[in-house]
């Protein structure tokens, strides 16, 4: 079986297919023909009778009526037009004609909206109503009529090159309509005058604006038109603004002004102005209102915001200067350097806050973190110009701030620290750690923090030795194993002492020991403890007995070495009957010690007697009567009547003394230090610096050989970290000429030669 079926291809021409079809029986032939065109081929004059209909569904449709003839038949009547191809030119040119009776529709009717927007038109917001109702009418009539003639568009615009009737409706309206310096004109300023009643904190029809500027856009007007006005306009208002209110508010008013002009031209942006846009108008805003007056606005009050803690407003400065790019922030940098530095050296030099210098010094440091890590959101060069500054005020003043640092390490880790836990007391040797590596004199808190750390294990003040080593081992990480040699000496002695003590209370069993009295001795390494000054006094016998036992004692395990009684730091624990059954015991220096014993035989002491009999050195028998006569705790009594002790007082036991503890500490004046002490160890750094002083120059002149002094003098200081003097320098050069180290040049007296 076969069918018969009938096909026309495009070009008219007809083709055959051949199909076999397999049986078991017999094979058909399947032909297939030309299907009969039912399309009539219209008449010559077929456009001139159409037209009056489409023309008149034209205008229905711009004029905002229904058309009298269906669409359904305009359509086919359009596509009879555009589609038909014929030998006869007349026909052929249907679609050309079409399109340019069109257009010359399009052109009649836009003409005639001009009347109206010419018209005057008092207020400008309602002229912009009436521009912008034209406009969507328009938009609206243009995508029906696009929607009509879209075969138009797919057949003769395709071919011949031209604009659609979109783009040809648009063109249309921006040549008569936009492009009409009249209406052009009010267009722009009146978007411009509602921009500016925006800016002025007025409600504006934000919709309105946002449909004209899309016309502009599309339109291909906006770049030409309204952008140039537009940033124009900014620019002056911007301009103006900033140079008024820089004067006028206060600076962190000012900063919250500029933050809320970008946020408001970020949200115009965001409703009506085009992306495009952008970049100039930020520009603008940041241009004029920041980057002209960032010297004026860190002059004005930046150091107040600081100095009130005002870290909203110093984060706002930093957003807002991060706009500018890197001209900007190393201003704010700088300006944030200079802060600390003055505001630094005034707690430094201050020689009447020194007591407070290293708790303002932690509340400076900390206050200035908080500024890096919340305004400055933990920018790495903000915290490198908070540590140069920080070097840089801190050694303002030589010496001093490393032993207040030394001070207060010894103030948290002495026994009596009981505000703080472990982890707080970790935390605040951290902070004071962090101090020490400002401070170029190293030495000097070495030389304090060891004589502080040898009272502290010497009288037993030690808080926590945990502490201790764990305070030891920053250091260590801190600056190596050679400035904590001496200090790791000091806790082996102490380790090593408590095997020699057990080892002594053996030993006593088999000796005559006086009895009721007990002693704990240290034996130190010279070269790790500090230099204490040899004093003499007068000990009870007891006190002689138990000490040439322990010198044979320990002499006997180690030949060869020599004891020397040190009685500097010395304390003992005594009992006393001040009272009838009211035992006390009480912690004392053994010069306090040695003071109340005589009240065991005589009621009333004079001062020279209790100096004959005692011969402890004036200075410190005075502190030592002070501390038991005027202190808080008064075991002696004092005629007459003072603070001062004088060589004619006469002290006598105070029977009437009572406590609620039982064990009582009043060896204090051990751990205060005296102005001797003091001097003492600053001479001893300065020593040591002039030893460090003559090695350095040596290993200078080693190494080159001949050098002019400006050049030693450059190489020196360059070396050592420690603040120096030229005079200083100068004096320990002439020392190593006059030691033959080193010699002046036959030629020139300012140039030196080493000595081999």
């Amino acid at each position: 079986m076969a069918k018969d079926i009938r096909n026309r291809n495009v070009n008219g021409t007809s083709s055959n297919f051949f199909s076999s079809q397999n049986s078991s029986m017999t094979t058909k032939k399947l032909v297939i023909k030309n299907l009969k065109s039912s399309i009539l081929t219209p008449p010559a004059d077929y456009f001139d009778k159409i037209w009056p209909l489409l023309k008149q569904a034209l205008e229905a449709i711009l004029n905002g009526r229904n058309s009298p003839t269906n669409e359904e038949q305009l359509y086919r009547h359009i596509d009879h037009l555009c589609t038909t191809t014929s030998t006869n030119e007349a026909i052929n040119s249907q679609p050309s004609l079409l399109y340019e009776n069109l257009k010359g529709v399009f052109d009649d009717h836009i003409q005639t909206l001009l009347p109206t927007l010419l018209s005057d038109i008092n207020d400008s917001n309602g002229y912009l109503r009436v521009l912008n109702s034209i406009w969507n009418d328009h938009l609206v009539r243009s995508i029906l009529i696009r929607q009509l003639f879209i075969v138009l568009d797919r057949t003769y615009v395709l071919h011949a090159a031209v604009p659609n009737i979109w783009e040809l409706n648009q063109d249309l309206f921006r040549r008569y309509i936009m492009q009409n310096s009249i209406i052009s004109n009010r267009c722009v300023n009146g978007l411009l005058k509602l921009i500016e009643q925006e800016r002025r904190g007025e409600t504006i029809d934000r919709t309105l604006m946002k449909n004209l500027i899309r016309m502009l856009i599309d339109l291909h007007l906006y770049k030409k038109d309204f952008e140039p006005l537009f940033l124009q306009s900014t620019e002056e208002l911007y301009h103006n603004e900033g140079r008024t209110l820089i004067q006028t508010l206060e600076l962190s008013q000012y900063l919250s002004h500029v933050e809320r002009r970008l946020h408001e031209e970020q949200l115009r942006i965001k409703n009506y102005i085009d992306q495009s846009t952008k970049l100039q108008l930020i520009h603008i805003v940041e241009n004029n209102l920041i980057a002209n007056h960032i010297k004026q606005m860190l002059s004005k009050s930046f150091d107040t915001l600081i100095d009130e803690n005002r870290l909203s407003s110093v984060a706002v400065m930093y957003d807002l200067f991060l706009r500018t790019g890197p001209l900007g922030i190393n201003d704010l940098r700088e300006a944030f350097g200079n802060y600390i530095k003055v505001h630094g050296r005034v707690l430094v030099i201050d020689v009447d806050k020194d007591d407070k210098m290293v708790d303002e010094l932690l509340e400076f440091k900390e206050k200035l973190d908080h500024f890096v890590h919340e305004c400055f959101h933990s920018n790495e060069k903000f915290g490198n110009i908070l540590k140069d500054s920080f070097e840089f005020f801190i050694n303002q003043r030589s010496n001093k701030p490393a032993e207040l640092i030394a001070k207060a390490v010894d103030a948290r880790l002495r026994t009596g620290n009981k505000e703080a836990t472990e982890e707080e007391l970790e935390k605040i040797l951290d902070k004071l750690l962090i101090l020490f590596r400002f401070i170029h004199g190293k030495d000097v808190f070495e030389a304090f923090y060891k004589k502080d750390l040898a009272k502290r294990l010497l009288v037993g003040k030690s808080a926590s030795v945990d502490a201790e080593k764990s305070m030891l081992l920053k250091l260590k990480q801190e600056c190596g194993n050679i400035f904590t040699s001496k200090l790791e000496g000091m806790f082996k002695d102490i380790e090593l002492s408590k095997d020699i003590m057990t080892a002594f209370e053996q030993y006593l069993h088999g000796h005559k020991a006086p009895e009721n009295i007990g002693m704990s001795v240290c034996v130190l390494t010279m070269g790790f403890w500090p230099t204490y000054p040899t004093v003499t006094a007068i000990l009870p016998p007891e006190f002689c007995r138990l000490q040439e036992i322990f010198t044979t004692f320990y002499l006997s395990k180690h030949t060869g070495r020599k004891l020397q009684w040190q009685y500097t730091l010395d304390h003992c624990l005594l009992k006393g009957w001040l009272k009838q059954k009211a035992v006390k015991e009480f912690h004392v220096s053994l010069y306090q010690a040695l003071v109340l014993l005589l009240f065991n035989q005589q009621n009333d002491v004079t001062y020279k007697d209790i100096h004959e009999q005692t011969k402890i050195v004036e200075p410190e028998l005075k502190r030592t009567l002070q501390s038991l006569a005027c202190g808080k705790i008064r075991l002696l009594n004092k005629k007459p009547m003072s603070k001062d002790v004088n060589s004619d007082d006469l002290f006598s036991l105070n029977t009437s003394f009572e406590h609620k503890l039982i064990r009582i500490k009043i060896n204090q004046v051990q751990l205060k230090e005296t102005p001797e002490e003091n001097s003492s160890t600053t001479e001893r750094v300065v020593q040591d610096r002039h030893c460090q002083i003559d090695a350095a120059i040596v290993r200078i002149m080693k190494t080159r050989k001949t050098l002019s002094h400006a050049q030693l003098m450059a190489e020196v200081f360059s070396q050592l970290k420690f603040l120096l003097s030229t005079s200083v320098v100068k004096i320990r050069i002439e020392s190593l000429i006059e030691r033959e180290y080193m010699k002046r040049s036959a030629e020139s007296a300012n140039v030196y030669e080493y000595v081999a």
